[in-house]
Formats: structure tokens, C-alpha cells, sequence
């Protein structure tokens, strides 16, 4: 299926340097799902206009759906990316050409052909999810990442059950074939998340949610509550697949979550965000670093929670504790690791820190959209109070665009946004040399745009921050 060329594709980048100064991104990818009453809707990857130039911007132009229902997309991801460069692994004959529109709920994975007509991309391919599950030992695919032996996604579950393990598996470059299940020795790693790497260091680290029974049905309070969700990070060997070390956040820091690694190919550290301290309602970013031959976390980052007067403002779960927790669900960092974007979809801030010293991350710019108790305004439509929050986060290669989303996962909006969580997308231009966000208000598609679905991952035509590795400083 896999298109080869005699030339690596364009959107190819050595170093993250050369990919800052690509070209701007014309296009943005969406994916969009359907949680609402009555006849069940598709699924949808949805295309909207982000050259500012444009008649069309700020407008969804393009809506490729699914071929069934119910499958939940949440997170996507390119069949290939910059990390076909690496000289370890190398494979520049392939394309980036596809987007992997995952199934959270079905475990079904559609391949989306962006290529030949991006405002109008096509459903090329689909693994099923019995094909997939059977091939794997996994289900529920939540990320996707283009990397040195093929496609690796993280599962949350283990196939036909709500339980673990979860893991990774791999697909094939050029067929897109399942290949099976990565991991050869994990030890006791039992829940799964997000993971990346350290490419040149043959290093993978894998963070931790729930299992399907944890997550599929909203956040289950009894088990936050005795500290059961995800608080470890994990690190593999990238080559022999084994696990090498687990370093533990504190049981009480629940949820961590995203990665994000420093794109320089020559650094060993990261950031992971928790969504939630139980021991406080805090969020928190911390850094993994390698000391000698082990991996150590630090937390840099800490946000306190919110207290709010009036508990009529707040949700069911929140009633009891007086206060909005900033829920730190989504962190993005700038391809020259100098700005760490952090959502906190409870309280609706996003935030930007300059972390060029990662053990001393400082402020430098905040916006307000949303928020469980705040409900605030966008400025392109300040008479329309906003539900969710700014969550999953992506910056442009070249750092001078952020965009947002305000949906995390179907059940759990409906819990912490019960009046309905709506559907917006919004944008900032960042100050690059000494920081600061702007919030855009051209740009504000939202509510009917959207088809009725809700919004959660964006990804930007040729890449973005979230999308490559690479193996040149």
C-alpha cells in the first residue's frame, strides 16, 4: 500500500532545526467524534483552513468520515516522519502520506490518505478490529508513532477485555501489516499511555492511565481516590524491546500522561505531565533525566487547584472539594525545546513556560478559554460562554502558532462538563524571542462547524511538534 519514491519526501528533516524552517502549514487535521442522542453519527477527520491569507480561514473545509460508527477517534498519527532519516534504521523511500485515525473504543485503524487531495483526504485502508486485536494481544489504540522499525502504537487494554496489560505494537513500514506486540520483556508494566524516545540512545519511555474498565465509562472516583491510575514511568531498551528501569511518581500523582522529549537527538530528558495530586488537586510537569546509567524524575512544575464560592458551579465530583483542579491533560514542546505548552482543561489556563533550563522552567504566557467554573468567552465570540478547555495542545515547527482543542474523551467530558462540553478549536501566535500568546480571533471554528461532533487531536499538514524524531542536532 505504501508509496515509495526515489527521493526522501520533503516534510523529511534531518535535524529539528532544518524542520523549523520548513514551510508554514496551509492545512490542519482534526479528529472528530461523534457522543451524543439519538441515530448514532460517524466519525470524522476534519479538515480545517489555518493559512491566514485564505478566504476560507479558520473554516472546516474538508470531512472525510469513517465507515462505521461508534469507534471514538481520539489520538492520530503519521505512517511516517522524520525518523526515517535516522541512520540506524534508515527507510526514506516511504511516504508521509497517511494519517492512523485510531478507534479508541472500537480498536478499529483507519489509514487516511492525505496526499493526493488534502482538502479532501480518503479512507485507504482499515485493520479491523478482530484482525488487530488478534494480531497484536492488544486493544483499545490510543498513539501512534512513526518510528525505526515500523508503525508503534500504545494500547490500553489487552484484546476481547477491559483489563491489562496494555502495550505496543508494531506495523509494518510498507504494508501496513500487523506485526504483533513489541514489547519482549515488560516486567510488571501493566497500565499504558503515551511513549517516545530517546532515538539515538536506543531509550523508549511509556507512561500510564487505565485500563478500559478505569476509563471507558468516566473517571471511577473509589479508584482515584486509592491512588489506583497510572503514576510510573517506564524505560525500555529501543532495540532489544526489554524493560530496563520503572521510576515512581508517588501513588498520589495520578495520571501521567503525556510525553514529550527534548527533539535535540543528543539530550536524555523529558517532560511528563499528572493531571492530578489526590493529595492536594494540584497538577504537575516534571522532568526525566539520566543520571549515569539510571533515569531519575523531577518535578519542575506544580499548579494548585482553584477554590471556587459557589459549589452549584461545579460538577458532581467536584461538589465535595470546593475547588476546580487544573487537570493537566495535554503538554506540547516547541521543536527548538525552548516553550512547554501545559492544558489545564479543568480550570480552562493554558500556559507557556520557557524551559531552555528544564530544572527551571518560567511563565511566560497564559490564555483563558472555558473552564468548569470560568466558562470563559473567546474573544471572536464573547457572548458565547465556552465549556471544556484548552486540552490537546499543538505548536507549529516553526513555534509561532499554537492550537487547541477542548475535548478530552467522551465519558469523562460528560462528567466534569455535564451541561455538554460543545465543540471549539482555537489559535494563538506566539512572542518567540521573549514569549507570550495572542490569542487569534479570526480563527475560532466551533459549534455547528464542527457537524454536531466534538473535537480532540490536531495534527498540522507536514508535520508539527508532536509528530517527528530526529537523529541530527
Amino acid at each position: 500500500m505504501a508509496r515509495t519514491s526515489w527521493r526522501p519526501d520533503p516534510t523529511f528533516y534531518p535535524s529539528p532545526s532544518l524542520a523549523a524552517q520548513g514551510p508554514t502549514e496551509d492545512l490542519a487535521y482534526v479528529a472528530t467524534f461523534w457522543r451524543g442522542e439519538g441515530e448514532p453519527r460517524k466519525d470524522a477527520l476534519a479538515v480545517v483552513d489555518v493559512d491566514p491569507g485564505s478566504s476560507d480561514y479558520g473554516r472546516v473545509i474538508g470531512w472525510t468520515e469513517m465507515p462505521n460508527t461508534g469507534d471514538e477517534l481520539h489520538h492520530h498519527g503519521w505512517n511516517a516522519c522524520s525518523s526515517a532519516l535516522c541512520p540506524n534504521n534508515p527507510h526514506p523511500h516511504i511516504e508521509r502520506r497517511y494519517l492512523l485515525m485510531m478507534g479508541l473504543r472500537s480498536s478499529r485503524i483507519h489509514f487516511v490518505d492525505v496526499k493526493d487531495d488534502p482538502r479532501n483526504p480518503k479512507v485507504a485502508k482499515v485493520i479491523e478490529p478482530e484482525d488487530y486485536q488478534g494480531g497484536t494481544g492488544y486493544s483499545r489504540p490510543h498513539t501512534a508513532h512513526c518510528g525505526p522499525e515500523g508503525i508503534y502504537i500504545t494500547n490500553l487494554g489487552a484484546a476481547h477485555s477491559d483489563q491489562g496489560p496494555g502495550g505496543i505494537a508494531l506495523l509494518d513500514h510498507d504494508t501496513f501489516e500487523v506485526k504483533g506486540q513489541w514489547e519482549v520483556e515488560r516486567g510488571d508494566q501493566y497500565l499504558a499511555y503515551d511513549f517516545w524516545w530517546h532515538i539515538n540512545h536506543d531509550v523508549l519511555v511509556a507512561s500510564e492511565w487505565g485500563t478500559p474498565e478505569m476509563i471507558e465509562d468516566g473517571i471511577v472516583p473509589e479508584k482515584l481516590l486509592a491512588n489506583e491510575y497510572g503514576h510510573r514511568l517506564h524505560f525500555f531498551d529501543l532495540r532489544t524491546r526489554r524493560l530496563k528501569q520503572t521510576v515512581d511518581l508517588g501513588a498520589e500523582q495520578q495520571m501521567a500522561l503525556e510525553l514529550r522529549p527534548a527533539h535535540d537527538p543528543t539530550k536524555q530528558y523529558g517532560f511528563v505531565g499528572v493531571v492530578v495530586s489526590t493529595a492536594d488537586l494540584s497538577a504537575s510537569v516534571w522532568v526525566w533525566h539520566r543520571e549515569g546509567e539510571e533515569f531519575q524524575v523531577t518535578k519542575v512544575i506544580t499548579i494548585p487547584a482553584e477554590p471556587v464560592d459557589d459549589p452549584e458551579l461545579l460538577p458532581d465530583l467536584l461538589k465535595p472539594f470546593g475547588a476546580v483542579p487544573p487537570l493537566v491533560t495535554d503538554i506540547d514542546l516547541s521543536v527548538d525545546d525552548r516553550f512547554l505548552y501545559v492544558s489545564c482543561w479543568g480550570t480552562g489556563e493554558a500556559k507557556q513556560y520557557d524551559v531552555s533550563d528544564p530544572f527551571h522552567p518560567r511563565e511566560t504566557g497564559s490564555v483563558r478559554l472555558g473552564g468548569i467554573a470560568g466558562r470563559v468567552a473567546h474573544p471572536a465570540a464573547p457572548d458565547v460562554p465556552l465549556a471544556g478547555g484548552p486540552q490537546m495542545v499543538e505548536v507549529s515547527r516553526d513555534g509561532r502558532r499554537v492550537y487547541w482543542t477542548n475535548s478530552l474523551y467522551g465519558a469523562w467530558d460528560d462528567q466534569f462538563y455535564p451541561a455538554g462540553v460543545g465543540a471549539w478549536m482555537a489559535k494563538a501566535d506566539v512572542d518567540t524571542e521573549s514569549g507570550g500568546l495572542a490569542l487569534d480571533q479570526r480563527f475560532f471554528p466551533h459549534g455547528d462547524d464542527f457537524r454536531g461532533n466534538r473535537v480532540h487531536q490536531t495534527h498540522l499538514q507536514g508535520g508539527d511538534a508532536s509528530s517527528d524524531s530526529y537523529c541530527f542536532p
